[in-house]
């Protein structure tokens, strides 16, 4: 592979722009949010601006009467780039850059380049040099000149610092390589998935918007002492501990990537063996923040994405976290769930109620018995201790007298003389 060229950071500053093509759509917020994640890139947003029009230009994405308005507040605020918020085409953002003389990018770009400084494990680094190289393969020319006008910044770092003479043709051999090396983690990830399916243990992913806290809720459960910050895409790599709730039953809690409206496609198919964990699950624990005015919109875009990945038929949990942010007296609902329940991750606040709910719902997908165990079989009562709920065992003359709820696979089994 090509060497990493030397890049010098530079603070960018952008003027986000926007095209508004529908009265229902909130193109404001969805700018406000690509501030935040603007700013999570390392860079200053000076001005927001939004075109009003029927249909996105084709050729410039913006029309020519608020390219020149553009151009002059690039002038008046002394900015070093632009921000789409949607995806541009190569054509729009070559031709968009030519017009405006300066640098170019899209809401994706800023994606990636968030998931390029965030990726820590390897699987992680591959899934985004693989969503990074996809993207850029269509759109090398235009990169070459905004890339050559500025020394660092958005859309720089990651697999995008090696030589962009780099052609098509490596580019495509590379994404060949990191697509076979994700099949192998692929089927690492099926090995284990079938050694939990043996052990008999409950998978719960837990999914949500960006900055739902998704991360918080998994080190209050477990001390998984992962990063949690109120930033977006605060952390990328998907992580897995084991949860002991009362009556010895064990679940699995992974934490999967956030999700974001206009989640670019190249993100989506590199991280589908991450996201496919969530398809595997037995529980979907689906994290809103409640304290968000935007969560109708957050929570429509967690079930699209769940929907594109063919995650149904599961149990879903919705938890309205951030509860101790919550400033009206509205209760958050959700139709499309089975359960609801409201926390606060932050300051514990109905946790203890949630682990009582999981227990519920692990003890409705078992099954109930009442069994005298001879003491030969005393052996069984550890496989219930193992994979089910022991709830008495009482010693009498001619063995031992048990409760329990079990797996519906091993009843059988365990009734057998």
């Amino acid at each position: 592979m090509a060497d990493l060229i030397e890049l010098k950071e530079v603070e960018e500053r952008v003027i986000l722009i926007a095209v508004n093509t529908s009265e229902e759509e909130d193109t404001m917020a969805s700018l406000d949010e690509l501030e935040e994640l603007v700013k999570t890139a390392g860079a200053y947003t000076v001005a927001k601006m939004i075109q009003n029009r029927e249909q996105i230009h084709p050729g410039t994405y913006l029309g020519k009467g608020k390219i020149d308005e553009v151009r002059e507040q690039i002038a008046v605020l002394g900015a070093t780039g632009v921000v789409c918020d949607d995806e541009l085409s190569p054509a729009q953002m070559r031709n968009l850059e030519d017009a405006l003389d300066t640098k170019v990018m899209d809401r994706t770009m800023v994606i990636l380049d968030i998931f390029a400084s965030r990726a820590t494990t390897s699987e992680g680094k591959i899934q985004v040099e693989l969503a990074q190289l996809k993207y850029r393969s269509a759109r090398l020319v235009g990169l070459r000149s905004s890339l050559s006008r500025l020394g660092g910044g958005i859309g720089t770092r990651g697999p995008g610092e090696k030589k962009l003479e780099m052609d098509r043709r490596l580019i495509h051999e590379r994404i060949g390589q990191l697509k076979a090396e994700l099949e192998e983690v692929k089927r690492h990830r099926e090995v284990i998935r079938r050694q939990r399916e043996k052990a008999h243990t409950p998978v719960a992913a837990i999914v949500g918007y960006t900055n739902a806290g998704k991360s918080t809720l998994l080190n209050r459960l477990t001390d998984a002492g992962i990063l949690a910050e109120d930033k977006l895409f605060a952390t990328l790599d998907p992580t897995t501990r084991s949860l002991e709730l009362d009556g010895g039953q064990q679940i699995l809690l992974t934490d999967t990537v956030g999700f974001i409206r206009k989640l670019p496609h190249h993100l989506i198919e590199a991280f589908k063996s991450t996201l496919e964990e969530a398809k595997y699950a037995d529980i979907i624990l689906h994290v809103v923040d409640c304290s968000n005015p935007a969560m109708d919109m957050q929570m429509h875009v967690v079930y699209e994405t769940l929907r594109e990945l063919e995650v149904g038929d599961k149990i879903m949990v919705t938890i309205f976290n951030k509860t101790d942010r919550m400033t009206g007296e509205e209760i958050p609902r959700d139709l499309r769930s089975d359960y609801q329940i409201r926390i606060s991750a932050k300051t514990g606040d109905g946790i203890d109620r949630l682990k009582d709910l999981l227990v519920e719902i692990l003890r409705s997908q078992k099954v109930y018995m009442e069994r005298l165990f001879p003491y030969s079989q005393a052996g069984k009562i550890q496989t219930i201790r193992k994979y089910g709920e022991l709830l008495s065992e009482e010693y009498e003359a001619e063995g031992i007298r048990v409760k329990a709820y079990v797996p519906a696979e091993l009843f059988a089994g365990l009734m057998q003389e």
